[in-house]
């Protein structure tokens, strides 16, 4: 498949992406996540009021929504938790985020110029994400999703594959006494179980299964598909392995994902563009100066490069 289907192609999309993977990362991972085997069969939990006090620290109140905040940023340190324990582990840590945070305010330290300019930016990078989700992420149709699959599929054109078993042997001239053998009539998968050096061939007949364009080394690729289906190469094939004789078992069209394999992937894509585009909007209506010119022209750079 195309650039849509291959997670590390998002790599390449810049700082800008990077931020928006940020916002979304706790949204992903909730969707991605499978469901527990017996979740059908468990009972609803009963709803938990967001403020309900479930502690106060020098008087101040510590409701459910806080902890909920707690475990879902601290949700990391937790993780090697039993689950029986992660509750009272967010609690604890809250605490001490309270009353060290007092302290801190106590001795001055949220007057600091350098932690404020901390303050402005992690502000802005919350309402960044508060932006991604309600303005990006939340708009995204399953329409969208499908007709972004849709298109992927159309646009992809098809691919080849080719299944193909081999004997691979040291030499070419034990290649080619095994070819001579196939020409009087000898089994080609007894062959490979008895003299292929590939251990996995060893029990299957040198079976390598279906493979597509670029997967096996160009040498041992090039030979495989001149053949036609049932028929061995007449000269042995040298790669860096060794010297191989090949046997092309059939050929076919491979089939694209089925939508519900992608479906996840398809919606980031939706969601990519339309993040791109609301930032080329919004940047489009801002006023934006770089006095410096080289940082300017690396700046413009990379933005022409999304």
């Amino acid at each position: 498949m195309s650039l849509l289907f291959r997670r590390a192609s998002l790599a390449s999309l810049g700082l800008a992406f990077g931020l928006l993977a940020l916002s979304l990362s706790p949204l992903m991972a909730q969707e991605a996540a499978p469901a527990p085997a017996d979740a059908a069969a468990a009972p609803a939990a009963a709803p938990v009021d967001p403020d309900a006090v479930i502690a106060t620290v020098n008087g101040q109140k510590l409701t459910e929504a806080d902890l909920g905040l707690a475990e879902g940023e601290l949700s990391q340190q937790f993780s090697q938790l039993p689950p029986e324990q992660r509750r009272a582990a967010a609690l604890s840590a809250a605490i001490e985020i309270r009353v060290m945070a007092a302290q801190a305010v106590a001795t001055g330290l949220d007057k600091d110029p350098e932690f404020q300019r901390r303050m402005a930016f992690l502000q802005q990078r919350a309402l960044h994400g508060e932006m991604v989700e309600k303005g990006v992420v939340d708009k995204v149709t399953d329409a969208e999703v499908r007709a972004r699959y849709d298109q992927e599929i159309a646009s992809t054109p098809p691919v080849n594959e080719i299944h193909a078993r081999h004997i691979l042997v040291k030499t070419k001239e034990e290649a080619e006494a095994i070819i001579k053998q196939l020409d009087g009539g000898a089994d080609f998968q007894k062959l490979a179980n008895e003299h292929t050096s590939d251990p996995s061939g060893k029990t299957n007949g040198g079976d390598l299964g279906w493979f597509g364009p670029g997967q096996m080394v160009p040498e041992f690729d090039k030979a495989a598909v001149a053949l036609e289906i049932g028929k061995y190469t007449k000269e042995p094939v040298q790669t860096q392995f060794g010297w191989h004789v090949i046997k092309l078992e059939d050929k076919r069209t491979k089939q694209p994902p089925a939508f519900d394999d992608v479906k996840d992937q398809a919606k980031q894509a939706v969601i990519r563009d339309k993040y791109f585009a609301l930032v080329k909007q919004l940047r489009g209506g801002a006023k934006v100066e770089i006095p410096d010119a080289n940082l300017k022209k690396a700046v413009d750079t990379m933005e022409a490069g999304k």
